[in-house]
């Protein structure tokens, strides 16, 4: 026998026995998935839709979920990608112990307090507003 088809052979034997391996790892981690998808979890869709599962019809394989208070969508049940992880907003920090360590504050040459003015963001447009003139700021006219 040819030794190159003996080693075509054995290619294809370990090409299947791959592809059969992968597919029980795939079907094994598709159904834990499933197994966490109950009602009043909070998960995301294919198509990015975050809402909370109300009810599961598992011979039809529709689903109903809750988008936004009030708002109930129906879906098929293969259409739900994972449980939402999405991270929690932190509360915001005020606005002064925020420029007090901003290290990317400025002082603003023109204000009488030397508070801090940000600096934009990379991008960000920045209108410089002109101080209004008053009348004594104002030239005075000769009548030469």
């Amino acid at each position: 026998m040819d030794p190159t088809l003996i080693l075509l052979v054995v290619a294809l034997g370990a090409f299947i026995v791959f592809q059969v391996f992968q597919g029980r790892k795939r079907k094994r981690e598709t159904e834990e998935r499933q197994t966490k998808f109950v009602p009043g979890v909070e998960v995301m869709t294919n198509y990015g839709l975050y809402g909370t599962i109300l009810t599961m019809d598992e011979e039809t394989n529709v689903v109903e979920i809750e988008s936004a208070p009030g708002t109930v969508l129906r879906i098929h049940r293969q259409t739900i990608l994972k449980v939402a992880d999405y991270a929690v907003v932190a509360e915001p920090e005020e606005a002064t112990d925020v420029l007090e360590n901003d290290e990317s504050a400025v002082i603003d040459e023109n204000d009488v307090d030397g508070s801090r003015v940000v600096a934009p963001e990379f991008g960000e447009r920045v209108e410089r507003v002109e101080p209004e003139a008053t009348p004594a700021d104002q030239p005075k006219k000769s009548d030469d």
